[in-house]
């Protein structure tokens, strides 16, 4: 009987599971219509977006319609009051009006008769990290806040904000250091129970929680951002690896890979930001100008929507100079931050092809620093680097001008092949090598000296144009005070010369003139003389240079017109020793004379 039963059961299994088989198979059901409806926030993982334009201030006229926002609400003031932390290193300005620093001035570091302020205003008076509900494109919340003063260095600024019938409180507490360039910020949005979740939506742009801001632009005051006097780069460090990014003018960069920190930097100075593990998008923007300012570097932290009624993220900011000593302390540890390895530094060093040269640029940066220890102006220190590189390269400066003498004196019978075989060049090439092996000649003996040069050169060129030790740095009293900007002798402004704009006469580029034809004049070989293209090149390049190197750094140019001085004088010295090698390759070669042996006269 249980036999019967199992197979009956079996049996029905296969018949029902054949049936529904075919019925599917051939005759499928038409799909029912499903209609779709988005998810709530407690339904979705994301919370659903709130217009950025319901968030009211409370205690504002707008939010005191709302009874259930006021209720047992706190007061907030209704005008601005700006307080001041002081440190050994800095003097920040912080406003009510969003919780904003207005002001970081760097007491160390002077910009004309003031401090150096990292956060510069146009036309208007500035606010850095400031808060706006919401992605970038969203208006930063300039309402008035409470303060509470934690301590001498840590202040509080808090204030109530209505959504929809709810209220949440954002809070903005900033703690400094002593003895540190950087400073926390932490931010906090706390919905209690009446906003579940905080997602705000900008016009056109992805829902966000926050966007916490930098600009219009790191200090201090410039002229323009030629490269020269100053620059910006746009810097990220992700999983260990340096990049700058590119930012065109009036355009954004939009950074989505989760950074250890960015930076927006300078020549001298720099701003460095240290978000927590959050996956913040990070935007940098050079638009729009401020009122006053020709070109913005702006850093935006876009903070993805809140899930939970109650977030705090934890930001930490350097603003300072580019100068290993302030950096590299938080690659060892001893920082208040118990920062190892964060590789600041990196914002140092120039990055991109001068990464090549960093080894070479430090030795001679090392160097630098030496002789300014010995002789307490930097003016002196180039010159003294400068004779030291000379020196260092004196012998293959030699063996250059003893590989163009060889040239020189080989040079009739070099013209001779060339002109027996120039229907033939391959012919002429193996004569031409023969001739070379013959003569014991090199051809790369005359320019490879030159080329293991360039490395040196440029090396130079860009410590003396970034140094920061020049920054401030007088040579010469009344005439050169500073040599990381060009010197003036006469300023004629607000007049300025039509086409190049210049409003400064200045002396250091005339000098260069003089001194790179002196050095043309010198260097330039007999068979040099009489070619039209080396005149271009000792008398064109020169002009071209003086409008290339009019308003660079005075350091930069009081170690070219010295490295041009002290090649003359190697030069000359060169050319003293190479003046009997000279004579002997170009004498004609001797006649031999035959010495006939006497007769030896016969025995009578």
């Amino acid at each position: 009987m249980e036999k019967r039963t199992i197979l009956a059961v079996v049996l029905s299994i296969v018949t029902i599971t054949g049936f529904y088989f075919i019925q599917y198979k051939f005759f499928p059901p038409k799909p029912a219509a499903v209609q779709q409806r988005p998810l709530t926030a407690e339904q979705s993982d994301a919370p659903a977006p709130l217009p950025v334009d319901e968030v009211v201030p409370l205690g504002s006229p707008d939010a005191q319609s709302s009874p259930s926002a006021m209720e047992g609400a706190e007061t907030f003031p209704e005008y601005e009051q700006v307080t001041k932390i002081e440190t050994p290193l800095f003097i920040a300005e912080l406003s009510n009006s969003g919780g904003d620093i207005t002001g970081f001035k760097l007491k160390e570091h002077r910009d004309g008769d003031d401090y150096v302020d990292m956060i510069l205003d146009g036309a208007e008076s500035a606010h850095a990290f400031t808060i706006a509900f919401g992605n970038k494109s969203a208006a930063p919340v300039n309402a008035f806040f409470n303060s509470r003063r934690i301590s001498d260095t840590a202040i509080e600024y808090y204030r109530d904000f209505s959504i929809n019938g709810g209220v949440f409180r954002l809070t903005k507490r900033y703690t400094f250091r002593p003895d540190e360039y950087m400073f926390q910020l932490e931010v906090t949005l706390d919905g209690g129970y009446s906003v579940p979740a905080l997602s705000f939506a900008s016009a056109g742009e992805a829902p966000a929680a926050y966007t916490l801001a930098f600009g219009p632009q790191i200090g201090p005051r410039f002229d323009k951002l030629d490269g020269n006097y100053d620059y910006r780069r746009y810097i990220t460090f992700i999983n260990g690896k340096q990049r700058q990014e590119k930012v065109a003018a009036n355009q954004d960069a939009v950074v989505s890979s989760r950074v250890s920190w960015v930076s927006i930097a300078g020549k001298y100075f720099a701003l460095i930001a240290v978000p927590d593990a959050a996956a913040y998008e990070i935007v940098f923007s050079a638009r729009p100008p401020e009122p006053g300012l020709d070109t913005a570097s702006r850093l935006f932290i876009v903070r993805p929507p809140l899930s939970a009624s109650r977030s705090t993220d934890v930001f930490r900011f350097y603003l300072g100079p580019k100068t290993s000593k302030a950096l590299t302390v938080y690659d060892t540890g001893a920082n208040g931050f118990g920062y190892t390895d964060l590789r600041l530094e990196q914002v140092a060093n120039a990055g991109g092809f001068w990464s090549i040269l960093s080894p070479l640029e430090t030795l001679l940066n090392w160097f630098l620093n030496l002789f300014y220890g010995l002789v307490p102006n930097y003016g002196v220190a180039i010159v003294l680097v400068t004779l030291l590189v000379k020196i260092v390269l004196f012998p293959l400066t030699k063996k250059s001008s003893e590989g163009t003498l060889r040239m020189q004196a080989m040079a009739p019978k070099i013209k001779e092949i060339q002109g027996k075989y120039k229907d033939n060049p391959q012919k002429m090439n193996m004569e031409l090598a023969g001739l070379y092996k013959k003569e014991g000649y090199s051809p790369l003996s005359g320019c490879l000296p030159m080329l293991i040069q360039l490395p040196i050169f440029l090396s130079m060129y860009n410590l003396f144009n970034n140094h920061f030790g020049l920054r401030g740095a007088m040579f010469i009293p009344g005439w050169i005070p500073d040599l990381s900007v060009p010197e003036t002798i006469w300023n004629f402004a607000p007049f300025k010369l039509p086409i190049l704009g210049w409003s400064d006469l200045r002396l250091l580029p005339f000098i260069y003139v003089g001194s790179q034809l002196m050095y043309g004049k010198v260097t330039q070989t007999p068979d040099q003389a009489g070619n039209t293209q080396m005149k271009v090149m000792l008398y064109v390049m020169p002009l071209m240079f003086f409008f290339i190197l009019y308003n660079v750094p005075s350091g930069l140019l009081v170690y070219w017109i010295m490295s041009n001085v002290l090649t003359m004088v190697q030069q000359l010295a060169i050319n003293k020793l190479m003046a009997g090698k000279r004579a002997a390759l170009s004498a004609p070669p001797a006649e031999k004379k035959v010495i006939v042996p006497p007769k030896k006269r016969k025995r009578r």
